[in-house]
């Protein structure tokens, strides 16, 4: 796994959590101020009830002062009403905050995860990128809502609040400081140890959601191989291993609870017996006491909220440090910027002495030299592991060489913008993917201000038409998740549909009817030779027609092209690509060239038409 899931927790805030916290709180500044100053306001109004109740005790009662009883109501009303308003102004300002910058969180990494080399998607399970996206990033609201706001806060009205107590009982007071600070001192080490747990949650819970994802994602394969159960014992694994992380901290954040009724207990002690000292010598009245009483509570409850919100800050400085390891990772494009803008490209490409290796040492592709001019058709052959894959990988830029130059038009690939150049790109892979949407949106994928007759004029060409007739929306039909109410073949397609209505300059076609019957195939062969034509395209090698129109033939084995040439040339060789021709092919062609008794070809077949019979590839 790519972010770091191999190392153990860390043990403290890293300066880049710290990094990313501070830049959070610099861009909300204005919020989370007006948010302190509603909160010291709220905080301060609520001091008014319990310093009342002196007055009312000490003059009212003890005194026989009737008359301050309406003057008192009205004060402890006011503040009251001050308290109630506050208090909603507040929830308004710190909730809008924490949800602002939570979304601008998940767009911010979400953008970020998207620029990253198609290599790391190939070593990080996707439910982990979602769980720092959407999981991560809601832990921020602490530190830019209520929790950040409410532990400051709390802290000045503690301060307040004790220099009261200090006025009305510095001996008491001095005795309840040494017991919190007891209280602090044990929170302190609680989160010390409490805090790689936090971080460890995360991962746990990133691993069973991503293994819970491709669980879901390939239920038919899992179904077919009657895999429910290992399926279902892994799974149970995760949710164990993360249901202990829980357990252990649930644990951890009870006994922080535990402590604090332990001490709550232990000045409630304190006060019996000195408060009850105090006013039996007459240094305290009963107005005093029930004030002091009061007061202790608000210099304790921001320790005890230390319990909670300690935690959830923690869990926000958890969340941030695996965002940053996101965000230290170098983009694809990072260099672009320093990069001149791409114009139109002709399609010239060509491969100067390119090496690729996916593990140091170990060459995929060898000392690749060729040229496709532009509009030109290149095919790749060979057998599985060749190289072909890792070759189309380079030309659409997932990938980069370790020695050796890929030019366009006589520029360096390295050295024009991505987004200018595969704006000029188009693909149709041998895994067709399609969006949980309606066919039309996935046909207008790379074009989604084309207008309904332009993406209705590609599904024609592509003979999209025939099958979308059938359903009762028509194009509006929702394909489902990854295409799956469509076939294979369907999907397919939409995919060449999709390539036509985004006309590309070079065209990327790996097995791109490998999922057609012969009828099938046939019907589409024209919407590819339409799409094909002006453009350059490179072709992983499929069907026999194919492999015969195209310009030329790069036979590649063990990453080397061992031989080049157009169809009859490398026939005529009597080399690597007539046995790979001979077998694969030469049943399927004696069929089409000399049919004999059990073979007959339409009378109106062009001969370049691809062969019936089942798929076959080169």
């Amino acid at each position: 796994m790519a972010d770091s899931d191999t190392r153990p927790p860390k043990k403290t805030i890293t300066p880049g959590a710290w990094q990313e916290a501070r830049g959070l709180i610099y861009a909300h500044r204005g919020r989370l101020a007006l948010g302190l100053a509603l909160l010291l306001v709220n905080r301060l109004a609520g001091l008014v009830l319990p310093a009342s109740s002196k007055w009312v005790i000490d003059r009212v009662i003890g005194q026989h002062h009737p008359e301050l009883l309406l003057p008192l109501a009205l004060a402890a009303g006011g503040a009251t009403l001050v308290q109630a308003l506050t208090g909603f102004a507040l929830s308004q300002v710190l909730g809008v905050a924490a949800q602002r910058a939570i979304t601008d969180m998940r767009r911010t990494v979400q953008a970020y995860v998207l620029r990253l080399p198609v290599s790391y998607f190939d070593s990080t399970k996707s439910g982990i990128l979602i769980s720092r996206i959407m999981s991560d990033a809601e832990g921020i609201r602490n530190l830019v809502g209520t929790g950040l706001v409410q532990l400051v806060g709390g802290l000045v009205t503690g301060a307040i609040a004790l220099g009261v107590l200090f006025y009305l009982n510095w001996r008491l007071t001095l005795i309840a400081i040494l017991i919190l600070a007891c209280f602090g001192g044990g929170m302190a080490y609680a989160f010390t140890r409490l805090r790689p747990l936090f971080r460890e949650r995360g991962k746990l819970n990133a691993d069973v959601t991503g293994r819970l994802g491709e669980t879901l994602g390939g239920i038919r394969i899992v179904k077919a191989y009657r895999a429910e159960r290992g399926e279902r014992l892994v799974f149970t694994r995760g949710a164990h291993t993360l249901f202990r992380n829980i357990a252990t901290t649930m644990t951890g954040i009870s006994g922080v609870g535990a402590f604090a009724t332990l001490i709550v207990g232990a000045i409630g002690i304190l006060m019996i017996l000195e408060g009850g000292h105090a006013i039996l010598s007459g240094t305290m009245t009963l107005g005093d006491f029930f004030m002091y009483g009061v007061f202790i509570g608000l210099v304790a409850l921001p320790l005890i909220n230390i319990a909670s919100i300690g935690t959830q800050i923690t869990e926000a400085f958890a969340g941030l440090d695996r965002i940053r390891e996101i965000r230290r990772l170098t983009t694809e494009d990072a260099a672009d910027g320093a990069r001149p803008p791409l114009g139109e490209v002709v399609g010239d490409v060509r491969f100067e002495d390119v090496s690729f290796e996916y593990v140091a040492g170990r060459d995929v592709l060898k000392h690749v030299s060729f040229h496709a001019p532009a509009g030109s058709t290149t095919a790749l052959v060979g057998s599985s592991g060749a190289g072909k894959s890792t070759l189309i990988s380079l030309v659409l830029t997932f990938s980069r060489p370790r020695a050796g130059r890929i030019l366009v038009d006589g520029r360096d690939l390295d050295r024009v913008r991505l987004a200018d150049y595969r704006r000029q790109l188009g693909v149709v892979l041998q895994d067709n993917f399609l969006f949980d949407g309606t066919i039309a949106e996935n046909i207008a994928f790379a074009r989604p201000h084309a207008t309904r007759d332009e993406i209705e004029e590609a599904a024609r060409i592509a003979h999209c038409d025939e099958f979308v007739r059938r359903f009762e929306r028509g194009y509006d039909t929702v394909v489902g998740e990854r295409g799956v109410k469509l076939s294979g073949g369907e999907r397919q397609r939409v995919s060449i549909a999709r390539a036509i209505l985004a006309d590309p300059r070079i065209l990327i076609l790996d097995e791109a009817t490998s999922s057609l019957d012969s009828e099938s195939e046939a019907a589409i062969q024209d919407g590819l030779r339409t799409l094909r034509r002006g453009r350059t395209t490179f072709v992983i090698a499929h069907r026999l027609s194919t492999i015969r129109s195209a310009d030329q033939i790069l036979v590649m084995e063990g990453g080397e092209i061992v031989e080049r040439g157009t169809h009859a040339e490398l026939l005529a060789r009597h080399g690597r690509y007539r046995q790979l021709y001979d077998k694969q092919y030469r049943f399927e062609q004696d069929r089409f060239v000399n049919p004999g008794e059990d073979f007959t070809p339409e009378p109106e077949a062009p001969v370049a038409a691809p062969p019936l019979g089942p798929p076959t590839r080169l």
